[in-house]
Formats: structure tokens, C-alpha cells, sequence
């Protein structure tokens, strides 16, 4: 992993944490244990999904910068589909609470891409390796 990615992904799981407990607190108070309960599983989805997916994209781009839009999009529909193909398998679950665990999702799922993006616009990475193209003079 690569030093601007390992900030990258960082970034976006300290903006991300706060909200998530922010959320599951909220949740808890206003539904109780089943709230407490979506709300810590939906910081567990989000942060196993959008890590994972970031792992995955900078493995992949690591030797081909030149595909990371197409691979970032890629990467991006297969989480959003997965965390859709979650909640549709325990949208009937009594073992949480659906609303607290869908707005604690929501609101977790957005601050790690407004964390993420806050980190790629303000990290100073190169846009070109500082390969000398010719060899040194000896």
C-alpha cells in the first residue's frame, strides 16, 4: 500500500468513526437495544465494505494508475450493491432495529466518501513518478 492510499483510507476512517457513534448513540436512545444493535452493525458494514473496497482499488492501481477512474467506479457499484444485498437479506431481522441501522448505514456510508474525498483534494500527491528520463552523466 502505497503512503497517499494508507492516508487516504485514514482519513476517511477517522471522519467516518465519530459519525458512526454519533449515529449508534442516537439510535440507542431512541430505540433502545435493537437500536444500539443496528447501529454497531452498521458501522461493521461500512467499515468492513468501504475498507475493503479500498484495499481493492489500491491494489489495483498500484501498477496502473491510468485505469483508477474505471476501477474506482467499479469498486464503488460493487459496495453500494453489496451493502444493498445486505440489507435486503436482513431487512426482516429482529435481531436489530431496520431504521437505526439503515440511517446509521446512511450517515457512516456518507462521512467515509466525504472523508475520502476531503483527503484526495488535500493530500499533495505527485501526479507523475520523479523518474529521471534519461540516465546521469557520469
Amino acid at each position: 500500500m502505497q503512503q497517499n492510499d494508507a492516508r487516504i483510507l485514514r482519513g476517511a476512517a477517522l471522519v467516518a468513526a465519530p459519525v458512526g457513534v454519533v449515529a449508534t448513540v442516537v439510535s440507542a436512545v431512541l430505540a433502545g437495544e435493537k437500536g444500539l444493535v443496528g447501529g454497531l452493525v452498521a458501522i461493521a458494514v461500512v467499515a468492513v465494505f468501504f475498507a475493503f473496497g479500498s484495499w481493492v482499488l489500491m491494489t489495483m492501481t498500484e501498477d496502473r494508475p491510468q485505469i483508477a477512474m474505471a476501477a474506482g467506479m467499479l469498486v464503488y457499484a460493487l459496495q453500494i450493491l453489496m451493502i444493498g444485498v445486505f440489507v435486503v437479506v436482513f431487512k426482516d431481522t429482529t435481531l436489530f432495529n431496520g431504521k437505526a441501522f439503515g440511517l446509521s448505514l446512511l450517515a457512516t456510508a456518507l462521512s467515509w466518501v466525504g472523508g475520502q474525498v476531503k483527503q484526495s483534494l488535500t493530500s499533495r500527491m505527485l501526479y507523475v513518478d520523479p523518474v529521471p528520463s534519461a540516465p546521469p552523466a557520469d
